[in-house]
């Protein structure tokens, strides 16, 4: 039988990272579930990232990819997160988790359901709240985000970026054409408006704004047409690119806020 404390979370990008950080130094034991090949743009701070680099790092945590359940067990003893891939949580069939957080941000649910686990929370619009999960946790950047919601959904995506420094929609970089990536200025680089960012099979992917590389599809990914491969912050903070953002700590308090309240409510 899996451990009460442990948390498996689906998905592994920034936001996820960071509600998985803030259950670790709650107490807490987390797994992470991902996919063979994940999309991740914020990569420094996204557990994610271990699918490709075997280990990572993020905020004095380390994460790891593990070979199977055996071995991800064997980590969480070790105070390590472990990254298992594992997108149809097969792991988890015959001995279900007590705790279960869908943080994949896929703006749909894509297969999680009440019967997965004791304590079901989706993260973001496409859950709704008694129905699919226990409760959905805000993800919209603004005075809700953060907010545990015990019915109902989260707001709808607009497909607009949130707001930094009056910048939306030019701070967010996306394919304009499909094909093999370069990257020409990777995660920390001070970029101005107009400059060359990355190739994708030789066409030029430029810069909208003045500002650093946040995040960057990982290099030599096969991207499609309108997906999302970069993100320049007007700040220019380096601190940022390597650091949890405001957005996901928030999401992170939500996340534990939702599993306390389903905890003391049941006595579990």
């Amino acid at each position: 039988m899996l451990d009460k404390k442990l948390i498996v979370i689906r998905g592994g990008g920034d936001i996820a990272s960071g509600i998985a950080s803030k259950l670790y130094n709650a107490g807490f034991k987390v797994l992470i579930a991902e996919i063979k090949k994940p999309t991740v743009i914020r990569r420094k701070v996204s557990f994610a990232d271990a699918v490709y680099e075997k280990e990572v790092f993020i905020e004095g945590i380390s994460g790891k990819l593990a070979n199977d359940i055996s071995d991800a067990l064997k980590m969480i003893e070790d105070k390590i997160i472990p990254i298992i891939i594992d997108p149809c949580m097969t792991y988890f069939r015959q001995d279900r988790p007590y705790i279960l957080v869908d943080s994949i941000i896929a703006k749909k649910n894509i297969g999680t359901s009440l019967e997965m686990a004791t304590i079901v929370i989706g993260v973001g619009p496409g859950f709704t709240a008694g129905v699919d999960v226990n409760a959905v946790v805000e993800s919209k950047r603004g005075h809700y985000l953060g907010k545990v919601l015990l019915q109902g959904t989260a707001e709808p995506n607009t497909g607009i970026p949130g707001n930094i420094e009056g910048f939306t929609e030019e701070r967010v970089i996306w394919a304009q054409n499909e094909g093999e990536i370069k990257i020409i200025k990777d995660i920390g680089s001070i970029v101005k408006s107009g400059d060359t960012i990355a190739l994708i099979d030789k066409t030029e992917v430029k810069s909208k704004i003045n500002g650093i590389v946040r995040g960057m599809i990982r290099d030599g990914y096969y991207v499609n047409r309108g997906m999302k491969i970069a993100d320049i912050d007007p700040r220019k903070k380096t601190s940022y690119c390597y650091s949890i953002s405001d957005k996901a700590r928030a999401i992170g308090g939500g996340v534990l806020e939702a599993i306390l309240y389903f905890i003391n409510k049941n006595n579990l």
